[in-house]
Protein backbone atom coordinates (compact mmCIF):
# COMPACT_ATOMS: atom_id res chain seq x y z
CA UNK A 1 0.00 0.00 0.00
CA UNK A 2 1.37 3.41 -0.93
CA UNK A 3 1.98 6.18 1.57
CA UNK A 4 -0.99 8.25 0.36
CA UNK A 5 -3.31 5.23 0.46
CA UNK A 6 -2.24 4.42 4.04
CA UNK A 7 -2.76 8.02 5.13
CA UNK A 8 -6.14 8.16 3.39
CA UNK A 9 -7.32 4.96 5.09
CA UNK A 10 -6.22 6.25 8.49
CA UNK A 11 -7.85 9.64 7.98
CA UNK A 12 -11.11 8.12 6.76
CA UNK A 13 -11.28 5.83 9.79
CA UNK A 14 -10.61 8.71 12.20
CA UNK A 15 -13.03 10.98 10.32
CA UNK A 16 -15.79 8.36 10.52
CA UNK A 17 -15.30 8.02 14.27
CA UNK A 18 -15.28 11.80 14.73
CA UNK A 19 -18.53 12.16 12.78
CA UNK A 20 -20.17 9.48 14.95
CA UNK A 21 -18.97 11.25 18.10
CA UNK A 22 -20.28 14.61 16.88
CA UNK A 23 -23.59 13.02 15.87
CA UNK A 24 -23.92 11.46 19.33
CA UNK A 25 -23.15 14.70 21.16
CA UNK A 26 -25.46 16.77 18.97
CA UNK A 27 -28.30 14.22 19.34
CA UNK A 28 -28.33 14.37 23.15
CA UNK A 29 -27.85 18.15 23.26
CA UNK A 30 -30.64 18.80 20.76
CA UNK A 31 -33.03 16.41 22.45
CA UNK A 32 -32.59 18.29 25.72
CA UNK A 33 -33.58 21.63 24.19
CA UNK A 34 -37.01 22.68 25.51
CA UNK A 35 -39.82 22.95 23.00
CA UNK A 36 -41.12 20.52 20.39
CA UNK A 37 -43.29 21.55 17.40
CA UNK A 38 -44.75 18.05 17.11
CA UNK A 39 -45.74 18.03 20.79
CA UNK A 40 -47.26 21.49 20.38
CA UNK A 41 -49.33 20.33 17.38
CA UNK A 42 -50.38 17.21 19.30
CA UNK A 43 -51.56 19.29 22.27
CA UNK A 44 -53.45 21.63 19.96
CA UNK A 45 -55.30 18.70 18.36
CA UNK A 46 -56.18 17.33 21.80
CA UNK A 47 -57.53 20.72 22.85
CA UNK A 48 -59.63 20.72 19.68
CA UNK A 49 -61.43 17.60 20.89
CA UNK A 50 -59.43 14.89 19.09
CA UNK A 51 -58.67 11.67 20.91
CA UNK A 52 -55.03 10.95 21.88
CA UNK A 53 -54.82 8.05 19.40
CA UNK A 54 -56.25 10.12 16.55
CA UNK A 55 -54.03 13.09 17.45
CA UNK A 56 -50.92 10.87 17.39
CA UNK A 57 -51.88 9.44 14.02
CA UNK A 58 -52.59 12.92 12.61
CA UNK A 59 -49.20 14.21 13.75
CA UNK A 60 -47.50 11.15 12.32
CA UNK A 61 -49.21 11.64 8.96
CA UNK A 62 -48.35 15.35 8.94
CA UNK A 63 -44.67 15.03 9.83
CA UNK A 64 -43.96 11.56 8.49
CA UNK A 65 -42.90 10.18 11.88
CA UNK A 66 -43.58 10.45 15.60
CA UNK A 67 -40.70 9.99 18.05
CA UNK A 68 -41.58 7.48 20.71
CA UNK A 69 -39.79 5.06 22.96
CA UNK A 70 -36.96 5.80 25.37
CA UNK A 71 -34.19 8.25 24.59
CA UNK A 72 -31.80 5.33 24.07
CA UNK A 73 -34.18 3.73 21.54
CA UNK A 74 -34.50 7.04 19.70
CA UNK A 75 -30.70 7.36 19.64
CA UNK A 76 -30.34 3.82 18.29
CA UNK A 77 -32.84 4.51 15.53
CA UNK A 78 -31.14 7.84 14.74
CA UNK A 79 -27.69 6.26 14.39
CA UNK A 80 -29.09 3.38 12.30
CA UNK A 81 -30.69 5.90 9.96
CA UNK A 82 -27.50 7.95 9.84
CA UNK A 83 -25.55 4.96 8.56
CA UNK A 84 -28.03 4.82 5.68
CA UNK A 85 -27.80 8.61 5.09
CA UNK A 86 -31.29 9.02 6.54
CA UNK A 87 -31.29 12.19 8.66
CA UNK A 88 -35.01 12.11 9.33
CA UNK A 89 -37.85 14.36 8.20
CA UNK A 90 -38.08 18.11 8.76
CA UNK A 91 -40.91 19.08 11.10
CA UNK A 92 -41.12 22.60 9.64
CA UNK A 93 -41.35 21.16 6.12
CA UNK A 94 -43.74 18.23 6.67
CA UNK A 95 -42.87 15.14 4.65
CA UNK A 96 -39.57 16.56 3.33
CA UNK A 97 -36.43 14.53 4.14
CA UNK A 98 -33.75 16.59 5.89
CA UNK A 99 -31.12 15.37 3.42
CA UNK A 100 -33.07 16.94 0.54
CA UNK A 101 -33.34 20.25 2.41
CA UNK A 102 -29.62 20.26 3.20
CA UNK A 103 -28.63 19.34 -0.36
CA UNK A 104 -30.65 22.24 -1.71
CA UNK A 105 -29.11 24.66 0.82
CA UNK A 106 -25.52 23.45 0.40
CA UNK A 107 -25.06 25.07 -3.02
CA UNK A 108 -25.84 28.48 -1.51
CA UNK A 109 -23.01 28.01 1.01
CA UNK A 110 -20.32 26.09 -0.87
CA UNK A 111 -20.08 28.35 -3.94
CA UNK A 112 -19.74 31.72 -2.10
CA UNK A 113 -17.32 30.20 0.43
CA UNK A 114 -15.22 28.70 -2.36
CA UNK A 115 -15.17 31.89 -4.45
CA UNK A 116 -14.42 34.12 -1.46
CA UNK A 117 -11.65 31.85 -0.19
CA UNK A 118 -9.92 31.48 -3.56
CA UNK A 119 -10.12 35.22 -4.21
CA UNK A 120 -8.63 36.08 -0.83
CA UNK A 121 -5.98 33.38 -1.23
CA UNK A 122 -4.78 34.63 -4.62
CA UNK A 123 -4.72 38.31 -3.61
CA UNK A 124 -3.28 37.62 -0.16
CA UNK A 125 -0.49 35.39 -1.47
CA UNK A 126 0.58 37.82 -4.19
CA UNK A 127 0.56 40.83 -1.87
CA UNK A 128 2.18 38.78 0.90
CA UNK A 129 5.17 38.02 -1.34
CA UNK A 130 5.51 41.70 -2.19
CA UNK A 131 5.13 42.72 1.47
CA UNK A 132 7.95 40.34 2.42
CA UNK A 133 10.35 41.42 -0.32
CA UNK A 134 9.59 45.14 0.29
CA UNK A 135 9.24 44.77 4.07
CA UNK A 136 11.58 47.69 4.73
CA UNK A 137 9.57 50.04 2.50
CA UNK A 138 6.43 52.04 3.21
CA UNK A 139 4.21 50.02 0.86
CA UNK A 140 5.33 46.75 2.44
CA UNK A 141 4.52 48.13 5.89
CA UNK A 142 1.15 49.39 4.67
CA UNK A 143 0.23 45.97 3.28
CA UNK A 144 1.24 44.24 6.52
CA UNK A 145 -0.79 46.74 8.59
CA UNK A 146 -3.84 46.27 6.36
CA UNK A 147 -3.55 42.52 6.84
CA UNK A 148 -3.31 42.87 10.62
CA UNK A 149 -6.32 45.21 10.81
CA UNK A 150 -8.59 43.10 8.61
CA UNK A 151 -7.48 39.87 10.29
CA UNK A 152 -8.65 41.23 13.63
CA UNK A 153 -12.17 42.20 12.56
CA UNK A 154 -14.83 39.51 13.26
CA UNK A 155 -16.68 38.27 10.21
CA UNK A 156 -20.11 39.41 11.35
CA UNK A 157 -18.80 42.92 12.07
CA UNK A 158 -17.23 43.07 8.62
CA UNK A 159 -20.47 41.84 7.04
CA UNK A 160 -22.48 44.60 8.75
CA UNK A 161 -19.91 47.23 7.71
CA UNK A 162 -20.20 46.12 4.08
CA UNK A 163 -23.99 46.31 4.29
CA UNK A 164 -23.79 49.84 5.68
CA UNK A 165 -21.33 50.94 2.99
CA UNK A 166 -22.67 49.23 -0.14
CA UNK A 167 -26.38 48.89 0.66
CA UNK A 168 -27.04 52.05 2.70
CA UNK A 169 -24.46 54.79 2.17
CA UNK A 170 -23.74 53.80 -1.44
CA UNK A 171 -26.81 51.70 -2.37
CA UNK A 172 -25.41 49.77 -5.28
CA UNK A 173 -25.85 46.21 -3.96
CA UNK A 174 -28.78 44.32 -2.39
CA UNK A 175 -28.49 43.82 1.38
CA UNK A 176 -30.21 40.45 1.69
CA UNK A 177 -31.70 37.49 -0.12
CA UNK A 178 -30.26 35.28 -2.83
CA UNK A 179 -32.16 36.47 -5.92
CA UNK A 180 -34.80 39.00 -6.92
CA UNK A 181 -38.23 37.31 -7.01
CA UNK A 182 -39.20 39.36 -10.07
CA UNK A 183 -37.00 37.22 -12.33
CA UNK A 184 -38.06 33.87 -13.78
CA UNK A 185 -35.74 31.10 -12.50
CA UNK A 186 -33.61 29.61 -15.27
CA UNK A 187 -30.64 30.27 -17.52
CA UNK A 188 -31.57 33.79 -18.50
CA UNK A 189 -29.56 37.00 -18.15
CA UNK A 190 -31.89 38.64 -15.64
CA UNK A 191 -32.01 35.72 -13.23
CA UNK A 192 -28.29 34.93 -13.42
CA UNK A 193 -27.41 38.61 -13.05
CA UNK A 194 -29.60 38.87 -9.96
CA UNK A 195 -27.95 35.77 -8.48
CA UNK A 196 -24.50 37.27 -9.04
CA UNK A 197 -25.56 40.67 -7.65
CA UNK A 198 -26.94 39.15 -4.44
CA UNK A 199 -23.83 36.99 -4.01
CA UNK A 200 -21.38 39.91 -4.16
CA UNK A 201 -21.60 40.97 -0.51
CA UNK A 202 -21.39 37.44 0.98
CA UNK A 203 -18.44 36.56 -1.29
CA UNK A 204 -16.78 39.89 -0.50
CA UNK A 205 -17.22 39.27 3.22
CA UNK A 206 -15.55 35.86 2.99
CA UNK A 207 -12.74 37.27 0.85
CA UNK A 208 -11.96 40.37 2.90
CA UNK A 209 -12.18 38.55 6.23
CA UNK A 210 -9.69 35.90 5.06
CA UNK A 211 -7.37 38.27 3.17
CA UNK A 212 -5.56 39.47 6.31
CA UNK A 213 -4.62 35.97 7.36
CA UNK A 214 -3.26 35.06 3.92
CA UNK A 215 -1.08 38.15 3.48
CA UNK A 216 0.41 37.79 6.98
CA UNK A 217 1.00 34.06 6.59
CA UNK A 218 2.61 34.44 3.16
CA UNK A 219 4.81 37.30 4.30
CA UNK A 220 6.03 35.27 7.28
CA UNK A 221 6.64 32.21 5.11
CA UNK A 222 8.57 34.17 2.48
CA UNK A 223 10.74 35.89 5.11
CA UNK A 224 11.58 32.46 6.55
CA UNK A 225 12.50 31.06 3.14
CA UNK A 226 14.64 34.11 2.35
CA UNK A 227 16.94 33.10 5.20
CA UNK A 228 17.44 29.51 3.96
CA UNK A 229 20.90 28.44 2.80
CA UNK A 230 19.78 27.38 -0.68
CA UNK A 231 18.62 30.93 -1.45
CA UNK A 232 21.98 32.37 -0.43
CA UNK A 233 23.82 29.68 -2.42
CA UNK A 234 21.70 30.43 -5.50
CA UNK A 235 22.44 34.13 -5.26
CA UNK A 236 26.17 33.50 -4.82
CA UNK A 237 26.21 31.28 -7.90
CA UNK A 238 24.65 34.09 -9.90
CA UNK A 239 21.33 32.39 -10.59
CA UNK A 240 18.88 34.73 -12.30
CA UNK A 241 16.69 36.71 -9.91
CA UNK A 242 13.50 35.46 -11.59
CA UNK A 243 14.54 31.84 -10.96
CA UNK A 244 15.44 32.64 -7.34
CA UNK A 245 12.05 34.30 -6.90
CA UNK A 246 10.36 31.18 -8.28
CA UNK A 247 12.20 29.02 -5.73
CA UNK A 248 11.19 31.38 -2.94
CA UNK A 249 7.52 31.48 -3.93
CA UNK A 250 7.26 27.72 -4.48
CA UNK A 251 8.75 26.83 -1.08
CA UNK A 252 6.95 29.58 0.81
CA UNK A 253 3.51 28.72 -0.52
CA UNK A 254 3.59 25.04 0.49
CA UNK A 255 2.33 25.54 4.08
CA UNK A 256 -0.43 27.80 2.81
CA UNK A 257 -2.00 25.05 0.72
CA UNK A 258 -2.73 23.18 3.94
CA UNK A 259 -4.24 26.33 5.41
CA UNK A 260 -6.33 26.79 2.27
CA UNK A 261 -8.14 23.47 2.70
CA UNK A 262 -8.59 24.08 6.44
CA UNK A 263 -9.99 27.56 5.85
CA UNK A 264 -12.71 26.15 3.58
CA UNK A 265 -13.89 23.96 6.44
CA UNK A 266 -13.72 26.78 8.98
CA UNK A 267 -15.64 29.16 6.73
CA UNK A 268 -18.48 26.65 6.52
CA UNK A 269 -18.92 27.21 10.26
CA UNK A 270 -18.53 30.97 9.89
CA UNK A 271 -21.28 30.95 7.28
CA UNK A 272 -23.81 30.76 10.12
CA UNK A 273 -23.32 34.44 11.00
CA UNK A 274 -22.78 35.76 7.47
CA UNK A 275 -25.81 34.01 5.99
CA UNK A 276 -27.99 35.23 8.84
CA UNK A 277 -26.93 38.85 8.25
CA UNK A 278 -27.50 38.63 4.49
CA UNK A 279 -30.55 36.35 4.82
CA UNK A 280 -28.77 33.99 2.42
CA UNK A 281 -30.45 30.54 2.26
CA UNK A 282 -27.39 28.35 2.91
CA UNK A 283 -26.46 25.82 5.56
CA UNK A 284 -25.74 28.45 8.22
CA UNK A 285 -29.11 30.14 7.70
CA UNK A 286 -30.75 26.71 7.77
CA UNK A 287 -29.07 25.84 11.07
CA UNK A 288 -30.32 29.04 12.72
CA UNK A 289 -33.81 28.44 11.32
CA UNK A 290 -33.77 24.94 12.74
CA UNK A 291 -32.81 26.26 16.18
CA UNK A 292 -35.53 28.93 16.12
CA UNK A 293 -38.22 26.50 14.94
CA UNK A 294 -37.11 23.65 17.22
CA UNK A 295 -36.73 21.48 14.13
CA UNK A 296 -34.55 18.82 15.74
CA UNK A 297 -33.85 16.77 12.63
CA UNK A 298 -32.98 19.81 10.51
CA UNK A 299 -30.86 21.32 13.27
CA UNK A 300 -28.90 18.13 13.79
CA UNK A 301 -28.48 17.50 10.07
CA UNK A 302 -27.18 21.02 9.35
CA UNK A 303 -24.75 20.89 12.27
CA UNK A 304 -23.56 17.43 11.24
CA UNK A 305 -23.03 18.45 7.61
CA UNK A 306 -21.02 21.55 8.59
CA UNK A 307 -18.91 19.43 10.95
CA UNK A 308 -18.38 16.76 8.29
CA UNK A 309 -17.25 19.47 5.87
CA UNK A 310 -14.63 20.65 8.37
CA UNK A 311 -13.39 17.09 8.93
CA UNK A 312 -13.16 16.42 5.18
CA UNK A 313 -11.27 19.69 4.74
CA UNK A 314 -8.72 18.54 7.33
CA UNK A 315 -8.25 15.23 5.52
CA UNK A 316 -7.85 16.94 2.14
CA UNK A 317 -5.34 19.40 3.62
CA UNK A 318 -3.13 16.66 5.01
CA UNK A 319 -3.25 14.53 1.87
CA UNK A 320 -2.66 17.52 -0.39
CA UNK A 321 0.39 18.55 1.59
CA UNK A 322 1.73 15.00 1.31
CA UNK A 323 1.32 15.11 -2.47
CA UNK A 324 2.83 18.55 -3.13
CA UNK A 325 5.75 18.40 -0.69
CA UNK A 326 8.28 15.67 -1.60
CA UNK A 327 10.07 16.18 1.73
CA UNK A 328 7.05 14.79 3.60
CA UNK A 329 6.85 11.74 1.33
CA UNK A 330 10.55 10.97 1.49
CA UNK A 331 10.66 11.44 5.25
CA UNK A 332 7.79 9.05 5.95
CA UNK A 333 8.92 6.49 3.40
CA UNK A 334 12.37 6.45 4.98
CA UNK A 335 10.86 5.81 8.40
Amino acid sequence: MTLIARRLAGHLARGFVMILVVATISFFIINNIPGDPMAARYEKLIEGGMSPEAASQAVKVLYGFLPDGTLWEQYRDYMAGLLHLDLGVSVTRPGTPVLDVLTDAAKWTVLPVLLGTLLSFIVGVLLGVYAAIKRTGKLGDALAISGSLLHGIPQYVLAMLLVVIFATLIPILPADGSVDILFEPGFNAGYLGSLAEHAVLPVLTYAVSAYGGWILAMKSSVVTVLGDDFILAAELRGVKRSIVFRYIARNAILPLFTMLALSLGLLLGGAVFIEKIFNYPGLGWLLISGVQDRDYALMGGAFLLITAGTIVANIVADLFYTVIDPRVRSGEEAS
